[in-house]
């Protein structure tokens, strides 16, 4: 396994349709962009057999300066994104073998928790 960038999406995306590279690069920053508004909007998106994007409220907690460890900092409540995926592509990512995760992660120990 490994990282697929942008452009090795567009390339894979472009071959298997047979649309123009520009023109599913377009697709792509557009899709993206009106992600980030509607999200920013407080919408929520949902892609039927893909999955839903959603904003949930990340709880305020204590946090530490590293560089002075013995003052704490209150990080406030905040807006974060949420995907939650659909059935099929849970059970599609569940198949796949923990030893690929882990090494992907850097994490190359096989011991079971």
């Amino acid at each position: 396994m490994s990282t697929i960038n942008k452009k090795e999406f567009i390339t894979e995306l472009s071959d298997v349709t047979g649309i123009k590279h520009s023109d599913v690069a377009l697709m792509l920053e557009c899709f993206m962009e009106l992600t980030v508004k509607h999200l920013a909007a407080g919408n929520e998106i949902a892609l039927r057999n893909f999955g839903t994007f959603d904003l949930r409220v990340a709880k305020g907690k204590v946090g530490r300066n590293p560089k002075q460890p013995n003052s704490d900092i209150m990080i406030p409540d905040r807006c974060v994104v949420r995907f939650k995926p659909c059935k099929e592509l849970k059970t599609r990512v569940a198949s796949v073998p923990i030893q690929h995760v882990r090494h992907l992660n850097g994490n190359s120990a096989d011991f079971e928790a």
